[in-house]
């Protein structure tokens, strides 16, 4: 049986959960005897775009079976799709809501799917903690990724279904890293009302934007003040062990949403459907939890309460 080859394009190999997705994917490789190369576009859709189709376009390396790939930019890439699908390249696009894949499994007998996390409920998850850590309310500030990017607003529309009602919420926003959103608290912070604001909590969408927005409290604020603005709750999502998981059992997090990663799981399916047969669905998505868990976290605030 031919030994199946794969590439891995993901959005930069800096960022935590991008780290941990494109270790998934070498763990996936060894345990299914298969080959994966991996790709990091910067955080640039189109050295993304270029360095796909310089693969598909190749003369000289052999094609891969398929390109499983996390978009860097606003777009999915759907030309390169095409491309891919037409050099007979496999295609699986993982976390952004897109339109072509219907018509590229109908025009094309290669595999191509789907596959994401749950972001609506990533969101969801997100504010039933801001109801266990704020449950009278009051102001959030909360740092949102892309307004281009499904999964963003995705995850902010769960997060104002479940969030509670008395909870205002503040946006800023970042771009899925802490030198981001260090960014833009600070500028935040040099709004004049900003100071005078209380807060009672401050979430971002995920772990190292919670991290950037908690060293630009530390960095420019002192004495009292700063002590009184690192007491407010400070929660993540994306919840990887090495980061987003450590941060709260340090203390540097209240709390965050664990995101499996999923390119082990576009791998799995890409070998059942190439060996075996069989077809992949043509949208999957994989469910969050948070941790700590909601219970725990609200059963935390109460003893919290009752002790002051």
């Amino acid at each position: 049986m031919k030994r199946l080859r794969f590439l891995v394009s993901l959005t930069n190999d800096t960022n935590d959960y991008q780290i941990e997705q494109a270790v998934a994917a070498q763990e996936a490789a060894r345990r299914l005897d298969v080959d994966v190369r991996i790709l990091a576009a910067d955080d640039d859709g189109i050295t993304q775009s270029q360095q796909l189709l310089k693969v598909i376009q190749s003369s000289t390396e052999p094609h891969p079976d398929a390109i499983i790939l996390e978009p860097a930019g606003s777009t999915a890439l759907p030309h390169v799709a095409r491309a891919a699908a037409a050099a007979g390249i496999g295609w699986v696009i993982m976390n952004r809501e897109v339109d072509y894949i219907g018509e590229l499994r109908r025009s094309y007998h290669v595999p191509v799917f789907a596959l994401s996390a749950n972001h609506e409920e990533i969101g969801r998850i997100q504010g039933r903690q801001f109801a266990a850590l704020a449950p009278r309310g009051g102001n959030a500030l909360y740092i949102h990724g892309p307004n281009e990017h499904s999964a963003a607003r995705q995850r902010t529309a769960g997060m104002m279904e479940t969030k509670p009602k008395a909870l205002q919420v503040r946006m800023v926003k970042g771009h899925w890293s802490e030198a981001s959103a260090y960014k833009a608290v600070s500028a935040w912070l040099r709004l004049s009302t900003s100071r005078d604001t209380v807060i009672d909590i401050i979430g971002a969408q995920d772990d190292s934007m919670a991290i950037g927005a908690r060293k630009a409290f530390q960095e420019h604020m002192v004495g009292d003040e700063r002590e009184r603005w690192l007491r407010v709750p400070f929660t993540g999502c994306d919840g990887m062990p090495k980061t987003g998981q450590t941060w709260v059992r340090q203390g540097l997090l209240a709390a965050t949403v664990y995101v499996p990663p999923i390119t082990s799981l576009a791998i799995e399916m890409l070998v059942k459907t190439i060996n075996q047969g069989v077809l992949a669905p043509e949208r999957t998505m994989t469910e969050p939890r948070s941790v700590p868990e909601l219970s725990a976290l609200g059963g935390a605030q109460t003893r919290g309460a009752s002790a002051t």
